[in-house]
């Protein structure tokens, strides 16, 4: 940190800091966080944010991979009792709300909902445990849960964008796509005002889908940090109900997600 004994605004704003890495016009290609980080442009990276983003999806492929390899017909572990009611439950979701042919849909759904629970759950890591042993290592900033940055939520809800343009080209054709976009939902004789509502709507998936989950795991991450500046006895009494309420957000922001993928895929395959 910036100093042995920082105030209040300073403890927060180290917290919400990440640790980038880019060109700095002052400095050159460089490390660093804070409002040094805000100039370096929009190639800079978040070293942190993508150091815990792919460690929670290689440990997400690895207990899969594993449980997959191990799994037997008779009677099962506890381990792979909770993947399979995990797979159960996506695939429910699914069936319930995709009603075409895809084989990538179930994977996809999958893959959003334990990802996205595996980085919101670093919330639960009490907030001065991971930077105060990076800050040991002479690293100054590492923020450690990905889903408050919002770099990593709106990458992942710009990729599904992508995929709701490929598989509405896809299914529908170009021209099946232009029409959607174009005649609905007044008709051939209001194509500019369709137009027009119909590609807002198409923006607003991919930026409501990142802002929902960046807002309520940022806005969480606050609550924690804030609860780290009251006296010791105060941080018991608060921060144990919180960090058990957020449980519950930490699954229902990564089920929001893989809900609205569904659902944002369905519509793409939607023949009107």
């Amino acid at each position: 940190m910036a100093s042995e004994n920082p105030t209040s605004s300073e403890y927060i704003s180290h917290h919400l800091s990440n640790l980038t890495f880019g060109n700095h016009p002052t400095g050159g290609w460089t490390f660093a966080g804070g409002e040094k980080a805000a100039e370096m442009g929009f190639w800079a990276i978040n070293v942190d944010t993508m150091f815990f983003s792919i460690l929670m999806g290689m440990i997400f492929i690895w207990l899969f991979r594993k449980v997959a390899d191990s799994v037997t017909s008779g009677v099962p572990g506890n381990l792979q009792n909770f993947i399979e009611s995990v797979v159960e439950f996506v695939d429910s979701n699914v069936k319930s709300i995709f009603h075409h042919k895809n084989p990538v849909i179930a994977p996809l759904a999958l893959t959003v909902f334990v990802w996205i629970f595996l980085m919101n759950a670093l919330k639960l890591i009490p907030v001065d445990f991971i930077p105060y042993i990076a800050s040991e290592m002479g690293i100054p900033y590492w923020k450690i849960v990905p889903t408050t940055d919002i770099n990593a939520t709106m990458g992942m809800s710009i990729s599904v964008f992508f995929l709701i343009i490929y598989y509405s080209i896809k299914v529908k054709g170009v021209s099946g796509f232009a029409a959607e976009l174009s005649l609905q939902p007044l008709g051939k004789y209001f194509i500019p005002f369709n137009l027009f509502l119909e590609v807002v709507n198409l923006l607003a998936k991919p930026v409501s889908l990142g802002l929902r989950l960046f807002g309520n795991m940022y806005a969480g991450e606050i609550i924690f940090i804030l609860i780290a500046l009251l006296p010791f006895w105060a941080q018991w009494i608060l921060s144990v109900p919180w960090a058990i309420f957020h449980i519950l957000v930490i699954v229902l922001q990564a089920f929001i997600f893989m809900v609205l993928t569904i659902v944002y895929m369905a519509m793409a395959h939607d023949d009107h």
